[in-house]
């Protein structure tokens, strides 16, 4: 892929023609009184409160605790509501989970489907044609250009998600972290690596961040 870049673009970028058009948008309504200030800031915060930070609290929990881990793998959206979090979206939520025998990879070949409530907003890289097109037919090599390498007698199962359908990836937990409380856990999870197309930081990654 050219571009697959996995920082987000910085505050500097020019405002694109979309985001314009929404704030045209956002201030015809509050014109016509069709919403107030307050109900769009709390709109604002919601989404805000949606980041890849709610995933890592969901594997950070699947680390400590088997039961949840369980509870994850079988209801996903009963353990992220024990958590606090709303994935509310119709569609159905599964997380796969990394072992040493198999690696899970995310895609969505039609568009960009993407578990939002519990990740936010995706990546640009994952909403590309480039990646969409290329990763089911040679994820090893996406993953190499991501510098993941994995051994080549590791298989990958690639996971296409639809309108109804979405997934997350519950990575392998480094070694090295029998120590860590939740919280730390947590920080070594990446938004890329419940994706699939890295893993954790290991502890003395972590600490360097």
């Amino acid at each position: 892929m050219s571009d697959h870049s996995h920082e987000e673009a910085g505050s500097g970028r020019t405002t694109s023609p979309y985001a314009a058009r929404i704030r045209a948008i956002e201030a015809l309504l509050l014109e016509k009184g069709v919403l107030t200030e307050p109900e769009v800031q709390d709109s604002i915060s919601y989404m805000e409160a949606r980041s890849p930070a709610n995933g890592a609290k969901l594997v950070a929990r699947a680390w400590m605790d088997e039961d949840f881990e369980e509870l994850l793998l079988s209801d996903a959206k009963s353990a992220a509501s024990q958590l606090g979090m709303e994935p509310e979206h119709p569609a159905e939520f599964v997380v796969v989970k990394n072992t040493p025998e198999v690696h899970n990879l995310i895609v969505c070949t039609l568009c960009s489907c993407y578990p939002r409530a519990v990740l936010g907003r995706p990546p640009d890289w994952y909403k590309s044609f480039a990646y969409r097109s290329r990763v089911v037919v040679e994820p090893r090599e996406v993953l190499r250009e991501f510098g993941l390498e994995l051994p080549e007698d590791k298989p990958i199962a690639v996971h296409d998600s639809s309108a109804d359908l979405r997934y997350l990836v519950l990575p392998q937990r480094p070694e090295g972290t029998e120590g860590m409380v939740e919280d730390e856990l947590a920080a070594l999870v990446t938004r890329d690596s419940l994706i699939g197309t890295d893993v954790p930081r290991t502890a003395r990654e972590a600490s360097r961040v």
